[in-house]
């Protein structure tokens, strides 16, 4: 039997040349922020090839696709997609990727 490992979201991705780094991460259990909320912890990274990410997508679509189907999750309209704009120093993260802004 292989490790488990429990994330609660991808923290980052990172594509240097030809590799892509996935930063998986949890809640900690001791930091907070201002708000009094758990920040997000580096638990584990992936690192794979362009390649092996692109097809990992298109599974991770696949299953995406099944869970709408099935009802565990609600499709939503484009227009609940909208992210408020936040000021450049809110969203600048120190290290990171030049590839997503």
């Amino acid at each position: 039997m292989q490790n488990e490992l429990y994330a609660d979201a991808i923290g980052e991705i990172t594509v240097t040349g030809a590799i892509v780094r996935i930063d998986l991460v949890s809640l900690s259990a001791t930091q907070r922020d201002d708000r009094g909320q758990p920040v997000p912890e580096l638990r584990q990274r992936i690192v794979m090839s362009l390649e092996g990410f692109a097809n990992s997508f298109d599974v991770l679509n696949k299953a995406m696709n099944g869970l709408i189907e099935a009802g565990a999750i609600r499709q939503t309209s484009p227009d609940d997609n909208v992210v408020p704009v936040r000021p450049a120093s809110a969203t600048a993260k120190p290290n990171g990727s030049p590839n997503f802004a």
